[in-house]
């Protein structure tokens, strides 16, 4: 069951740069599949899974040590609304794959709570993709993905992973939570990549 904000309230930009069929909008609406979990930071930790099953992981004050980055990105939900200009602050996935060996192509992101959702990994690369742990200069809030989540600003924000907690490599693409509902398997709102089969 998806949850929207209360209040939530949209405009229609004429002369932004929106993708097709998106609205602008200046709220910050909370969509998510399930309740939100509470993960506490003493017990939060995140895990890159090789095809091989060798693993990678992290503590939360050992995310906090990493090099960080502050990308200002659009948002753009697959529900039609956009929000740009947005800021963040996190850890590149360039610096957490740094020293992964892997020959996959594919991930599945892995949330608190069960979510997933499958993102090829050339998407979460080459400074496209973070783990986000501040938003607009505030700790991520928990209705927002707090303590951290996966920001991939290309996509439609299904593909940011709220509530992150890990992503395994997978040599064959399998659908995640909504994907295998019948969301597009890549999710590019400029290609307008909503559904399966478009």
């Amino acid at each position: 069951m998806a949850v929207l904000t209360r209040g939530f309230h949209g405009r229609r930009g004429k002369d932004a740069d929106l993708p097709p069929g998106q609205y602008l909008t200046r709220d910050f609406p909370v969509l998510s599949a399930g309740p939100t979990p509470t993960v506490p930071l003493e017990s939060w930790s995140f895990a890159i899974t090789a095809e091989t099953g060798q693993q990678s992981t992290w503590t939360w004050s050992q995310l906090l040590a990493l090099p960080t980055e502050t990308p200002s990105v659009d948002l753009h939900c697959v529900t039609r609304w956009s929000k740009l200009g947005t800021h963040w602050r996190g850890v590149s996935l360039d610096v957490l794959f740094e020293n992964v060996e892997t020959a996959a192509d594919f991930t599945m992101v892995r949330s608190y709570g069960g979510y997933t959702t499958n993102v090829p990994l050339d998407d979460l690369l080459h400074g496209r993709a973070w783990i986000v742990y501040e938003y607009e200069g505030e700790p991520l809030e928990p209705a927002h993905g707090g303590p951290a989540r996966l920001l991939v600003p290309h996509l439609y924000l299904w593909k940011s992973a709220k509530w992150v907690r890990g992503i395994q490599l997978m040599v064959q693409d399998d659908a995640g939570f909504w994907e295998g509902l019948g969301y597009h398997m890549k999710g590019d709102p400029w290609r307008e990549q909503r559904y399966d089969g478009i």
